[in-house]
């Protein structure tokens, strides 16, 4: 699932590998998903964006987003935007290596296609910049954990949302902090040695300072890592930072103390966890 580093990575993918590429075709979904959905209809996409070159991605909460120019003739000729939000998987490849199921491609002059799949659900949503979402505000909205301004948003959170919410409700629900969600806030959680289960009105004054300076420091990590090893890149490789507390490590033990990793289902998902370490 894509949260803010997978964001932030993914983007500066496509600003790298897509910019300058100019629209030859986009193809809908081959394949219906029930849990996909589209900003109109997604058969529109092809008269809105063929001839359009892609100008600039830009990443934010848990959207990922291609902007294109302007195209040099046709009804539709002002510029666009195409974003993505987090259940949605991306993969650049040679249009003849295009997978027959998907929930949209686009093709490019050049021979190249962006495939669009989602596993779960997800949204792929075309807009001229006036997408009215809540969650695209939200995450629009956000202040970055790599901001100077920051600090004051977490610790007025924490004066306004506080109360009984435990650590992970804090930090992965109710957008209040848009890209972190169930799956980087368990190594936040780990670095801060915080148990997700934890009342956040417990914490003492040096727990928050501690899990303040988690947040930072474990997503700037995973950002510059290219994202977790548990999610993939535009060419199907895995993130090169290595969870501490996911799937992926939950056999290895806890690197810290070398005890269990429990895994247990908690606020709709999984949390991983050291009983030892987190408290």
């Amino acid at each position: 699932m894509l949260e803010l580093p997978e964001v932030l990575a993914r983007t500066a993918e496509l600003r790298k590998n897509l910019v300058g590429k100019t629209v030859d075709k986009v193809l809908p979904p081959s394949k219906a998903h029930k849990f996909c959905w589209y900003n109109g209809e997604p058969e529109s996409y092809h008269a809105v964006l063929t001839g359009k070159k892609v100008t600039g991605a830009e990443g934010f909460g848990i959207f990922a987003e291609l902007l294109f120019g302007e195209a040099e003739t046709g009804e539709n000729a002002g510029p666009n935007r195409l974003c993505i939000n987090d259940g949605v998987n991306m993969r650049l490849v040679s249009v003849e290596k295009a997978p027959k199921n998907y929930q949209l491609v686009i093709t490019f002059t050049d021979g190249t296609a962006l495939v669009f799949t989602v596993a779960m659900y997800g949204g792929i949503y075309l807009h001229d910049g006036t997408y009215d979402n809540e969650y695209y505000e939200k995450s629009r909205q956000a202040v970055s954990p790599f901001a100077p301004e920051f600090e004051e948003f977490f610790y007025r959170r924490k004066k306004e949302e506080s109360g009984r919410l435990s650590a992970k409700a804090f930090l992965a629900t109710k957008q209040r902090f848009p890209g972190i969600g169930n799956g980087v806030l368990q190594d936040i959680l780990f670095e801060a040695r915080i148990h997700p289960k934890r009342k956040v009105e417990t914490l003492k004054e040096e727990e928050w300072n501690g899990l303040y300076q988690a947040v930072i420091s474990v997503l700037r990590e995973m950002t510059e890592q290219g994202g977790r090893d548990t999610e993939k890149d535009l060419f199907g490789n895995p993130g090169r930072y290595v969870t501490k507390m996911s799937k992926n490590a939950c056999a290895a033990g806890c690197p810290v103390c070398g005890g269990a990793v429990t895994k247990e289902a908690y606020l709709g998902g999984s949390v991983y966890y050291c009983s030892t370490c987190q408290v």
